[in-house]
């Protein structure tokens, strides 16, 4: 019997707190939607963790239980502590999977990962999204429509600074004519990295089954087989290899 995947469901936790809109949406948070949709899947074991736990939920025993790490933030990006953005990037490039959702492309450890300044276009005028399928047949788009339709929403817009894609799988179209790589995956070291744009918080986006529906799809394309060892930097010698044996 195949073993569950593990994924850790990573949440700010500040604007259910301080805003009663958004509470009446996500009474126990976004990260319980998200974690609750993926327990209910089946094949996936799924925890939670928040910005104001102790080394914000992320310690080495919870990063080596997680094979996917799931990240929202928006409005304390700054309050990550540094050496929790080093922890989470040593864990990616050892094979764990990271999905980065909506604002988290302000997050230091997606700016880590991406090396660029992540900034784009944005508009908040509850209009309508089509996000277009780019990829047909990846595990990601399995089991879902094409397009996907958020009927209320916040607008992204190119230009998005980011590093090219690997695979760009959704495009957005909005009301405004922007458009939006909504989908992108990078691979960084052994572990794989998947932006979805969806997702602001004063809308139920993570209430919408396509949308959770991508979220758990990428929770079980990006699971990895097991942690890699892997050096990345070492100060060479002749023979060092020798050595090892």
């Amino acid at each position: 019997m195949a073993k569950p995947v593990r994924v850790t469901v990573w949440n700010e936790f500040r604007h259910e707190k301080k805003n009663k809109e958004i509470a009446a949406i996500y009474p126990d948070g976004m990260h319980a939607a998200i974690a609750s949709h993926l327990n209910a899947a089946g094949g996936m074991k799924a925890r939670t963790a928040t910005l104001d736990e102790p080394d914000h939920g992320l310690t080495e025993d919870v990063l080596a239980g997680t094979d996917v790490l799931i990240w929202w933030g928006h409005m304390a990006h700054g309050e990550v502590r540094e050496e929790i953005v080093d922890r989470v990037q040593s864990h990616v490039i050892a094979g764990m999977g990271i999905i980065l959702l909506h604002s988290a492309h302000f997050s230091k450890i997606f700016r880590r990962l991406m090396g660029t300044t992540c900034s784009l276009k944005w508009r908040e005028v509850a209009e309508k999204e089509i996000l277009w399928c780019t990829k047909p047949g990846h595990p990601i788009t399995e089991g879902l429509p094409d397009p996907i339709i958020l009927e209320h929403t916040e607008m992204y817009g190119e230009f998005f600074d980011v590093p090219e894609p690997e695979e760009t799988i959704f495009i957005s179209h909005f009301a405004g004519g922007e458009v939006f790589r909504s989908g992108c995956t990078w691979r960084r070291g052994a572990g794989k990295v998947f932006y979805f744009r969806p997702g602001h918080e004063t809308y139920p986006i993570f209430k919408d089954p396509n949308v959770l529906k991508v979220i758990e799809n990428a929770c079980r394309w990006e699971a990895p087989a097991g942690r890699q060892d892997i050096t990345v930097s070492h100060r060479g010698e002749i023979g060092w290899f020798e050595k090892q044996k």
